[in-house]
Order: C-alpha cells, then structure tokens, then sequence
C-alpha cells in the first residue's frame, strides 16, 4: 500500500484530492505536495527492510504516490551508485567527496526517476496522452515512460536541443515538437495544447509527482550514509525538482524518526552565469525570482528563465543555510574535463557545473576538507555529443 493521504499547497495549506488528476494551486501559483500518513507509517515500517527488497527506486512504493502497483511504469529507475572520488577533496586527512551517479538511469538521466512516477500516476487516475516542455532529457524521460504503458506523450523542445535526445524521442513514439526559443516558449505551446482538452502536463511542478520520483535520491543517500546525511549537496538547478524534492525526503525522514542526527545538509543551487534568477534573487534577498531575460549557456538543463517553485527554492537554500552559486559556461566545461580526466566520469554539462560549484566554494573557504559533500551528475554526457 502507499501511504499517500492527499495533496496540499505549502503556501495556503488548501487540500487538494490524490485519486484525481491534479496540477498545482492556481490561487497561489504554488506546486502542491503529496502528504502522506507519517504517523501510521512511523508505527509499520522499518527502514532496515528496504535495504533487503527489490533494487530500484520503487521498493520504496510505501512512500511514493501509487497504491495500484499493477500501473506502475518503471525500467529499473533508481539505486544510482555513490562514488566516492579518488582525488577531488583529498587532503591529507581526509577525502569526503562523493558522485551520486544519475547517468546510469534509464535514458540515461536523472530525469528518470520524476517521469516514472508521473507516469505511473497518470496510469493510475487514467489520463493518458502526456505532453511535456523540456530541455531535452525530460522528453525522452516522458517517451520512454509512456510507451512503457501505452500512453501517448508528446515532448516540445528547443530546436538546439542535442540531435542524439530529439532522436531518442520519436524513437520512443514521442510527437516531437522542435521550438526556435528557451523551455519557457515550448511551455506557452504546451499550454495551448493542454487547453484543447486533449492532453495533460507533466511539466515541472505543473503536476505534483515528478517531484515524489525524484525524492527517492534523498532516501538514498540517507541509507548510503547509514541514516546520516551529507554536509553539503551541491546540485544543478532549472526547475529545482531535486533540490525541492530531496529537502522534502529529510523533513520525512525526520517525521518517520530514521535518521541518526537531526543535522540536515546545507543545499548548493547551481546555476548557469548566463540563466541564475536563483542566484540573482538568493543574493538579493528576494523572496521569488524574476523572469531571466535572454537566457543562454551551454547546460540547456538549467537554461530555464523562471521555475514555478522559486519560493520553495529560496526558502529551502536559507533554511538550510546553503548558497546558489553561478558558474560561467567556460567553468563548466573545464570542469567536465576534470571529471572525466580525474574521476572517469563523463557527464552532461548541468552535471559538470557542480563541479565548478565545488572548486569555488572550496577556493573560498565555505566547503572544507571534513565536509561530506555530493556533487550530482545528473546525465550521461554522452547524450551531448
């Protein structure tokens, strides 16, 4: 069973049903948030066990927003490995750097985890044509998914997008539609498409699933740890699915009582120089972010002008006393060929940036040798080429 309770928005706390398709709170543009029963669930589960049941990131289905596990669309999303680096971090006491590799996810990104249980869920209230904004990996995320279950889905991407990830889509059976523009002109067609009646978004925070799927690295990395958590996590960040969706796991595992220490990780938003409304607001002070104008970088992950869940962002990067960071296209790629030259570890762009991420923090003194730290490479950079 799942232990799902209903949806709520986190800015006006209004409830919202989870046997029906949901989007988010249009009176507060806020994305609304599954809830679950953490006080039965505190009573019945023992974390111990999932360390023994299936690989995969649905073991954890208890805590993840499907009950009819016959809808389920998976492909062994999950249980990414942690690879803790040979010479990044080194000093002469320590070395506490680790990789959570998300490229070994099918379609080899992190985008993954969050489709395969927006999927699962549309599955499961019975929408079935899907159509996604995307940058390109969420696409072929939303495809592979789909097709798994015989859904129709469509992915609207900039026409930039690497040739391999628009391939990879209609190969899945994905209505591909090309956009001379960022991910915020593919979300004004998307729009348009949803307003026929025809088909349902699964764009960021625009449903409330993607975020469960991608939870489950936080779950992860509690159990790598032995139920203690990292120091720091630096990740990159477009629409923040992760960065939301991982902060939201420890307040979770705080309420289940799993955790060892109450110390929870200071969270790195990574952005691009060229796109950082994150950075321009967290610097500033801001409690959302404005639209960032003519967008451009080389990581077309994080190339996204506005997310939906900038107040969650901000709120989540101050009360964990962590930072948002900008790094320039130059330092990105310099930093995926450190990756792959020192580490052998060949990743996406978006990835790479929170290397660069590290290498400054650790310049100026805010990350130090006896912090455990975890840098996200959230794909493959193979699917760039």
């Amino acid at each position: 069973m799942t232990y799902l309770i209903n949806l709520e928005c986190p800015q006006c706390e209004q409830s919202f049903s989870a046997i029906t398709a949901q989007t988010y709170c249009h009176d507060c543009q806020s994305p609304i948030l599954a809830r679950y029963d953490l006080v039965s669930a505190k009573n019945r589960l023992d974390r111990d066990e999932y360390s023994t049941s299936q690989a995969g990131m649905w073991r954890w289905h208890d805590l993840l927003p499907v009950d009819n596990t016959g809808r389920i669309s998976t492909l062994g999303e999950g249980d990414t490995p942690l690879i803790q680096t040979k010479r990044m971090g080194k000093s002469d006491r320590t070395n506490q750097v680790w990789i959570k590799d998300e490229s070994i996810n099918p379609t080899a990104s992190f985008k993954a985890r969050g489709l395969s249980a927006a999927v699962s869920k549309a599955n499961e209230v019975g929408l079935n044509q899907l159509v996604i904004p995307t940058a390109g990996n969420a696409g072929s995320a939303l495809a592979a998914y789909a097709s798994r279950v015989r859904l129709k889905s469509a992915a609207v991407m900039p026409i930039d997008t690497p040739r391999a990830i628009i391939d990879e889509c209609r190969f899945y059976g994905a209505e591909t539609i090309l956009v001379d523009g960022l991910i915020s002109d593919c979300a004004r067609i998307v729009d348009e498409m949803v307003e026929s009646g025809e088909w349902f978004s699964v764009s960021t925070f625009r449903e409330p699933y993607r975020l469960e799927g991608k939870k489950i690295m936080g779950y992860e990395l509690a159990q790598a740890f032995e139920w203690q958590l990292p120091n720091i996590i630096i990740y990159p960040t477009g629409g923040g699915t992760g960065l939301v969706g991982m902060w939201k796991a420890f307040q979770e595992l705080l309420e289940l009582g799993w955790l060892e220490d109450k110390n929870l990780p200071k969270m790195i938003s990574v952005q691009s120089s060229g796109c950082a409304p994150v950075v321009e607001a967290f610097n500033s002070g801001a409690e959302s972010c404005d639209f960032w104008k003519n967008a451009e970088t080389i990581a077309g992950g994080i190339r996204v002008p506005l997310s939906l869940a900038d107040r969650l962002i901000l709120e989540i990067l101050r009360e964990s006393a962590g930072r948002a960071i900008a790094v320039s296209d130059l330092e990105i790629l310099e930093a995926q060929a450190e990756l792959a030259r020192e580490e052998g570890l060949f990743s996406s762009p978006e990835g790479a940036a929170t290397l660069a991420a590290y290498n400054l923090l650790t310049s100026s003194g805010f990350i130090t040798p006896d912090d455990r730290t975890i840098l996200f490479m959230t794909a493959s950079g193979v699917k760039y080429i």
